[in-house]
């Protein structure tokens, strides 16, 4: 069901400080808290003692005082303190503590063998903390599987449909898919010379009302961390001189129907204004929140406890990338165990793309 040799995000950087903060990640009750130095820990958040919840507790220093009978465990998952008579701590009396990596303002965890636990393989988010883009961000919860998530998002064809009067744009529906593969990394991408831009866009880009050229690729990798560049530009004219951003879409099952989705806007433009960022906010609120996810659950509602495969749909040319984004995760999880996993990439896609930004857009994919 779920790929554990893999990293996972648990939280933004932001949401983490001297507070106990609860996550379930892929069924497992996760606690998360930063120690007096400002390092984040990630450990279970059941107690073995009588199962109460630890973030029912409380944080004195570095350790995790239990609020049911004050157990209190430290950063590395073990017992230190049994406040009882006997004071006697039991070898099991401990939780399991995991890997964490806190990079691009993320906390990233491995749920798998911590051996395996390889930060290479942690996909380049890198535009979330780049001083030449402004971010901002934030994580919905959605009662749906990651999985149909992810078709969402690498199938941006439904914006003429799901986003009507937002992000439609019918250039987006009639461009051609250019799909690539690069071990597990998967690239779903959209170039659409020649069209109207969608009324967000159109506002976003000082209410020009001229024909432009718009751009949407997407990465995935497994499990589901997927990156976004898009944009529009003048007819025939280069990035620079139009308006583009990265788009964060990091999807971490909460369990097998509902998905924690860690969303992040960075752009290139007017990176001082406030305005632009309730701008940005606004619109992804209306988009997700008021569009994408009433439609994705009912979706899930729809399926019951009946997955993708089990219902065997009638593709279409523009589900390609979806669906080679499915097959390389279940082969992922099938695979789990045999040393295999998720791939470091040679090449961070972010300069590469950077490389591209004096240049008109090129027709073929950005890999």
């Amino acid at each position: 069901m779920f790929l554990k040799d893999a990293w996972y995000v648990a939280a933004w950087s932001r949401e983490l400080g001297r507070n106990l903060t609860s996550r379930t990640i892929c069924e497992q009750p996760i606690l998360l808290y930063r120690k007096e130095n400002g390092g984040a820990v990630a450990m279970g958040n059941m107690c073995p003692h009588r199962f109460a919840p630890l973030d029912r507790g409380k944080l004195i220093a570095d350790t995790v005082q239990c609020g049911y009978h004050g157990l209190r465990f430290g950063p590395d998952g073990k017992c230190s303190l049994n406040p009882h008579a006997d004071r006697i701590v039991p070898a099991k009396m401990k939780v399991r503590s995991y890997p964490l990596i806190e990079r691009h303002d993320m906390i990233w965890i491995w749920l798998g063998d911590s051996q395996k636990a390889d930060p290479s393989t942690i996909p380049d988010f890198s535009c979330n903390t780049d001083p030449r883009f402004r971010r901002i961000d934030g994580v919905f919860e959605v009662k749906a599987n990651y999985e149909l998530v992810t078709d969402n998002v690498l199938d941006l064809t439904h914006a003429e449909f799901v986003h009507e009067g937002l992000l439609s744009s019918e250039a987006i529906t009639i461009s051609k898919l250019q799909t690539h593969q690069a071990g597990t990394t998967i690239w779903s991408n959209r170039w659409c010379p020649t069209g109207d831009a969608s009324p967000a866009w159109k506002l976003a880009f000082d209410n020009y009302d001229k024909p432009v050229d718009q751009w949407l690729y997407m990465r995935w990798d497994a499990p589901a961390h997927l990156l976004l560049d898009v944009g529009l530009t003048p007819v025939g004219k280069s990035r620079r001189e139009g308006i583009w951003l990265y788009g964060t879409d990091i999807l971490t099952p909460k369990d097998a129907f509902t998905t924690y989705y860690f969303w992040g806007f960075a752009r290139n433009y007017r990176i001082d204004d406030l305005a632009v960022d309730e701008f940005w906010r606004a619109s992804i609120e209306a988009a997700f929140e008021g569009q994408d996810k009433p439609i994705i659950e009912a979706q899930q509602q729809m399926m019951g406890q009946r997955t993708v495969d089990d219902l065997g749909p009638v593709m279409i040319a523009a589900d390609s990338a979806a669906t080679r984004a499915r097959r390389t995760l279940h082969k992922l999880i099938q695979e789990q165990g045999q040393g295999t996993g998720p791939r470091p990439q040679a090449e961070a896609p972010l300069e590469l793309l950077r490389r591209n930004a004096e240049s008109r857009l090129p027709v073929e994919p950005v890999v």
